[in-house]
């Protein structure tokens, strides 16, 4: 089997102008940054989810993305993070949500996957859980930027929950050398939003989903319209029941993200390998890297 790996970390309106030629090579370096966290597992014989699971952390220690350190703030001026991860080999999935503390909410949905009879956990108990897992537990300031926090006062003062259009929701999709296939995705959700919210993020099929029948798919975006479309499940079933292309059955559903006036992107991989990278909108931060290829892009037409 050819092994690859893909990822994101946001899809919105990213647009060149915003953007120096500094700002985009710093983010081009994470992003080769993260892909190669997994892409050395999968090439060593590792299996998907660990790979994910590398790529995703690197982001969520990295203050350019909406998830772990730099995550925006909720009403309650906390910083509330969501993850998911799903094998595509046995339809086992973990997820956490609205969770404060958990250094890595990557690593507490994996533990939750892989350590506790549920799908997902969420707040105090997650936290217990992956305490009693031996994860690292950080206080909330740990994920606190002075950028998100100003973004959190002008919403509050506007009165609005706002979802940030620049630097998002992160994600990544992968096959192994056993043809299997996994996805993750965290993120931290939207500024000023309601304290305790559940993202798409967090949701098996909303936001992430994986099946070695079809694709593994990460996306980013409005996650409550993500939810409403069950967005990644939906790109799954159209590839099964209905024959479609991984291709296909991504722009299909990213126009019925758009009929109820949702935007963003996703990731995917296919049964087979091939990789789709695709959103509605005027950017996302994304990359994939296999044997032959290695690639990095954030706007529309790169």
């Amino acid at each position: 089997m050819k092994f690859t790996i893909a990822i994101h970390g946001g899809a919105g309106n990213i647009n060149p102008q915003n953007y120096t030629p500094e700002d985009i090579k710093v983010y081009e370096e994470k992003l080769k940054e993260s892909l190669n966290a997994g892409f050395n597992i999968l090439q060593g014989g590792g299996n998907a989810i660990d790979a994910v699971v590398a790529s995703v952390k690197v982001m969520e220690d990295s203050p350019l993305f909406n998830a772990g350190v730099g995550g925006v703030f909720a009403n309650n001026a906390m910083v509330e993070l969501d993850a998911c991860i799903m094998d595509g080999k046995t339809l086992n999935a973990g997820g956490v949500t609205s969770v404060h503390k958990i250094k890595n909410p990557i690593e507490g949905a994996l533990r939750v996957m892989e350590d506790s009879p549920h799908t997902l956990l969420s707040g105090n108990g997650a936290e217990l859980f992956a305490y009693k897992q031996g994860l690292e537990l950080v206080p909330n300031k740990h994920f606190h930027t002075k950028k998100r926090y100003d973004q959190f006062k002008k919403a509050q003062e506007k009165k609005k929950i706002m979802v940030d259009h620049s630097m998002g929701t992160v994600g990544a999709v992968a096959m192994d050398k056993q043809g299997n296939l996994a996805a993750a995705t965290s993120t931290g959700g939207m500024t000023n939003k309601f304290y305790g919210r559940v993202s798409d993020t967090s949701i098996v099929g909303a936001g992430n989903y994986a099946n070695n029948k079809t694709c593994a798919i990460s996306g980013t975006g409005t996650g409550d319209q993500f939810i409403k479309t069950v967005f990644a499940y939906d790109i799954s079933a159209q590839m099964e029941f209905a024959s479609k292309t991984l291709e296909e059955a991504g722009k299909i559903s990213l126009q019925k993200l758009a009929e109820i006036k949702g935007h963003g992107g996703f990731i995917g991989i296919d049964r087979k390998g091939n990789i789709q990278m695709d959103f509605n909108c005027s950017g996302m931060f994304r990359g994939f890297k296999n044997e032959s290829e290695n690639f990095v892009a954030i706007f529309k037409g790169d």
